[in-house]
């Protein structure tokens, strides 16, 4: 006797909206969750991956080349997913930026592997996801794809980095 129930279309996007809800949350990672609800599983996590890797390399490193990676992730003219998690985090610290993301990586990989589970094993389909976006396009001005910008405050003075002394 098969002992199994037909629960119907799963939720991919149920974590985020969960962590979008979840007072416990900061701000930045309910916007960055809401951002990613409806984003395609794949395009979510890699686009995640790709801007919190050119972050994490102008930080460490510097230099021309890794500035020049930032600036082309920023000025893409595909749709404006990667520059909206930026904005939601720009000028928060880049401590704060770099581990929000990686937050936000984590819960798009497990959503990643839920859907192949859930299609391979299972055969079951997700719901639809519904893209947030209207057009694969950028809507508005697309940032300078110039190697040649000036971090900003966030990305020195903050006071979760390491070897920031305190003045008090």
């Amino acid at each position: 006797m098969d002992q199994s129930i037909a629960v119907g279309h799963f939720d991919l996007d149920v974590t985020l909206r969960d962590a979008a809800l979840d007072p416990e949350s900061t701000p930045t990672r309910r916007m960055i969750a809401n951002a990613a609800i409806g984003v395609e599983t794949n395009d979510a996590y890699y686009s995640t991956c790709e801007l919190l890797e050119a972050l994490e390399a102008v930080l460490e490193v510097g230099g021309p080349r890794n500035k020049a990676k930032l600036a082309t992730v920023l000025s893409n003219r595909c749709d404006d997913f990667q520059r909206c998690l930026y904005y939601c985090l720009a000028g928060r610290g880049i401590v704060q930026m770099l581990e929000d993301l990686e937050w936000l990586a984590a819960i798009l990989k497990a959503r990643g592997q839920i859907e192949g589970i859930e299609v391979r094993r299972h055969g079951r389909r997700p719901l639809p996801l519904v893209n947030p976006y209207v057009a694969a396009a950028p809507d508005g001005l697309l940032v300078s794809a110039s190697a040649d910008f000036q971090e900003g405050p966030s990305w020195w003075f903050d006071p979760k980095l390491p070897g920031i002394i305190d003045e008090d």
